[in-house]
């Protein structure tokens, strides 16, 4: 996994790049017709329900904005909410408030959906041994946040991107000429270029299964679009061998069946791809 400092960049390049996308030269809105002294108060109010998520972007927002403005919280990142909860204030200038709004609204609605959804998802593993995984099927831009919701919702992330993870899929594994060659040839990579990287490799069958055994040296072993008698039964081949995952088309209705076949991690990019935006709002007080 990228580290903490990769991490914070990647929030400030989202903050710097979305400010400059939507204020350009200046919010000449309220350049207009507020003066730059006067200074103002508002609250983040819930219009909705589920779990509250990027509270603390938010402030990262403000600072960014304004360093002066000062925010007042009074329900965290991953508590839950209903309607006419106050999660915030931000007092400061009145100017540095509005040329934030919409950037704090439109990351923290995103954000609490997705920290909602991942909860259910959470909710619906209780019991079991089985952990919730995101992708990389996130929006571009802005992957680092949508992450960060996954795990205030209880779940986990899964590699954060191309480079921080070997994740051998059935096209890599077909071009390189097998499952074998292809763990074979990934294995000799980390030597040369002296990486110390996690490997996982897809199995789309059984026998595909023993092959990536019989390689050896494998984190994990995903188990695509395997139904739950098969992956019950790679399950009990696996062992110990390596950890295991479940993916493809996984939902609410089938991922108790799934955890209850034994599986380490159950992966699904309906976390980030598949949600409905809190609805939230900034109004003056």
């Amino acid at each position: 996994m990228i580290s903490e400092a990769q991490f914070q960049k990647e929030l400030e390049l989202i903050i710097s790049n979305a400010i400059r996308e939507d204020v350009g030269d200046g919010d000449h809105s309220s350049l207009a017709c507020i003066p730059a002294s006067a200074q103002g108060k508002a609250k983040l109010l819930v219009k909705d329900e589920g779990i509250i998520a990027g509270v603390e972007f938010a402030k990262m927002i403000f600072h960014y904005v304004d360093k002066d403005m000062k925010v007042e919280t009074f329900i965290n990142d991953g508590e839950r909410v209903k309607y006419g909860d106050v999660v915030f204030h931000v007092s400061g200038s009145s100017q540095s408030i509005l040329k934030a709004e919409r950037l704090v609204l439109n990351s923290m609605q995103r954000m609490s959906a997705i920290a909602t959804k991942t909860k259910m998802f959470v909710d619906l593993l209780v019991g079991t041994n089985t952990k919730i995984l995101d992708t990389r099927k996130t929006t571009p831009g802005i992957r680092a946040i949508e992450k960060w919701s996954v795990k205030i919702g209880g779940g986990e992330n899964h590699r954060f991107a191309l480079y921080d993870m070997i994740m051998l899929k059935d096209n890599h594994n077909d071009f390189a000429g097998g499952i074998p060659q292809a763990i074979a040839k990934t294995k000799q990579y980390l030597i040369d270029k002296n990486k110390d990287l996690k490997i996982i490799v897809e199995a789309r069958n059984l026998d595909e299964v023993q092959q990536i055994l019989n390689a050896g040296g494998v984190y994990r072993i995903l188990l695509d679009n395997f139904d739950y008698e098969t992956t019950k039964k790679a399950v009990q081949m696996i062992g110990t061998q390596c950890l295991t995952e479940s993916s493809g088309n996984i939902n609410e209705k089938t991922i108790r069946n799934y955890a209850e076949c034994g599986v380490n991690y159950i992966s699904s990019g309906a976390l980030t791809h598949s949600v409905y935006n809190m609805d939230l709002s900034l109004k003056a007080l």
